[in-house]
């Protein structure tokens, strides 16, 4: 008589393959997705929740993540998703809105911006993007698959293996990967199951947020605010337009050390902290929500970025106050410095060596950032913007001017530069991010920053005519691809302000490379001799852990 095998007995399919497995379909899993697609990798996505955030929390996109979108073609997509709140400006700090203004917090104009950066600030809301990103995702053929928990992960010398379950069928299986991107929140699951802790102040403070409606035009007083930062003896929280009419939230906090609970907040209690917060005891107002989970503001940032094929970014990484917009585009920007290294070693174009800079390059950003925005919030929670102005670098230079002081480039002998320049007077040196200067091509006017992306780029003075023929034998030596443009007053691409060398720091005929995440990897120091071409190589070797 035949036996039924028990379970034990059964043979196990074998795991799906993928190539990168992303846990989490926020903002930084997302844009992982859309990013390592750009680079011709269909990466597999798991978010635990069935759908996108409904809430718009994080609501601005500085102008280097929008440099990315741009580069991977989605820019305009992303813009035509901004908010109704788009044209606002004013961040302010009050003790109630009809009330003086404590401080206002300065921010760079369009203008200030277009010398940098042939892109702007993008106001659009975390519930908006989201969706852009994941449509983009599954047009470029990501397998995108959300109400799906992973339950374990385990590491070998190989790849990883991941263990699921579909939360709308109960549903289990498994999931081989070359590499895992942990992209999964603040209180990221995956980081958990690899003992990876954190550093920092922890939680600053638990938040019920709520939406009400109201005509605060009388108390505005003109001023489009992106922010309201409220602190006064009855209230603490920040109030937020919606649709830069009658909607808006308000974030308030609540101290659980003092007996207090987001259990305390009824809709006669809201009513109450938003009349205080305005400053009107009269106030007409309709709450709209009034039963929000509680959530809280953090600063963290995690003791390790990586384990051998596992990488934690986005707010897995690093969590900070969202005074100051950092921690949305901080963690696109992990992503995208991400992407193009595992496809690379995905390809065999790279040694796996090249994956060790993603942490040496993006921790110590981490540590900056957290600590810029902790700045910016002791100014919410009351101290005087004086006492913290000797310290606090501005949005632009924060956006703009970190530079890499190890990792995938070849250094520049000396001490290593500073964590931070200014992006008005750029150095152009290995480690920067490469400068935008206007150029006029055959097809009209360009940044330098629309010919990176994809590949490696060499970017030449005109002084010099043999850069090109330099960058192809080291392009076929190694195998890759490697596009050189030369730029001068009469060149092809015409150097509309005559700024090309100054801003890159290149001698009459120079070079620089630059790397498919726009920052610059090696800048010569001669005019295109034959020695150089051997120093294009032997540097891009190195930058491909190669060497």
């Amino acid at each position: 008589m035949r036996q039924d095998k028990t379970p034990e007995q059964t043979p196990r399919q074998a795991p799906e393959q993928a190539p990168v497995v992303i846990v989490g379909g926020g903002l930084s899993g997302l844009s992982a997705a859309v990013f390592l697609a750009f680079h011709g990798v269909r990466a597999t996505l798991l978010e635990r929740h069935p759908d996108t955030s409904t809430h718009p929390k994080a609501r601005a996109i500085n102008p280097r993540t929008m440099e990315l979108y741009r580069a991977v073609g989605i820019e305009e997509r992303v813009r035509a998703g901004r908010s109704p709140i788009s044209g606002n400006t004013d961040l302010v700090h009050v003790e109630t809105l009809v009330g003086d203004e404590r401080v206002r917090m300065p921010h760079a104009s369009p203008e200030d911006i277009r010398r940098i950066s042939p892109t702007q600030w993008t106001l659009i809301d975390q519930n908006q993007l989201e969706p852009i990103l994941r449509a983009r995702a599954v047009e470029e053929g990501v397998d995108v698959r959300f109400h799906t928990r992973v339950d374990a992960v385990a590491e070998d010398a190989d790849g990883v293996l991941l263990r699921t379950t579909d939360l709308g069928t109960g549903e289990r299986g498994e999931l081989r990967a070359s590499y895992v991107v942990a992209a999964d929140g603040s209180r990221s699951p995956v980081r958990e199951m690899l003992s990876i802790g954190a550093h920092g102040r922890g939680t600053l403070t638990h938040l019920v947020s709520f939406f009400f409606e109201a005509d605060l035009e009388a108390a505005l007083r003109g001023r489009k605010i992106i922010a309201a930062y409220v602190n006064n003896p009855e209230v603490r929280g920040t109030i937020i337009p919606i649709d830069n009419d009658r909607r808006w939230v308000i974030n308030v906090s609540f101290f659980p050390e003092r007996g207090q609970s987001a259990d305390d907040f009824t809709g006669e209690r809201c009513v109450e902290l938003v009349r205080a917060a305005v400053g009107d005891p009269d106030l007409p107002l309709k709450p709209e929500s009034v039963d929000m989970p509680a959530w809280d503001i953090s600063a963290r940032v995690a003791d390790a970025f990586a384990t051998r094929r596992i990488f934690v970014a986005g707010d897995a990484a690093h969590v900070m106050p969202p005074t100051g917009a950092f921690g949305a585009s901080t963690g696109i920007q992990d992503a995208y410095n991400l992407a193009w290294k595992l496809a690379l070693v995905l390809a065999g174009t790279a040694g796996p060596g090249l994956l060790a800079s993603y942490a040496a390059e993006r921790a110590p950003v981490a540590e900056e950032t957290v600590r810029q925005a902790m700045l910016r919030f002791a100014v919410r929670e009351g101290k005087r913007f004086g006492e913290v102005a000797d310290q606090l670098l501005d949005e632009t230079t924060m956006t703009f001017g970190y530079c890499y002081q190890a990792g995938a480039f070849v250094a520049e002998s000396g001490a290593p530069g500073a964590l931070i320049e200014d992006p008005e007077a750029p150095t152009g040196r290995p480690g920067a991010r490469a400068p935008h200067v206007p150029l006029d091509g055959e097809r009209g006017p360009l940044s330098t920053l629309d010919l990176f992306g994809r590949g490696f780029v060499l970017l030449a003075d005109s002084a010099a005519d043999r850069w090109a023929e330099l960058a192809d034998q080291a392009a076929a030596e190694l195998g890759l691809t490697l596009t050189a443009h030369t730029i001068g007053p009469d060149a092809a691409l015409r150097d509309r302000e005559g700024r090309f060398r100054q801003r890159y720091g290149l001698p009459a005929g120079g070079a620089v490379l630059v790397r498919p995440d726009g920052f610059v990897c090696w800048r010569s120091a001669t005019d295109g001799t034959d020695a150089a071409g051997d120093e294009i190589t032997a540097a891009l070797r190195h930058v491909l852990a190669r060497d």
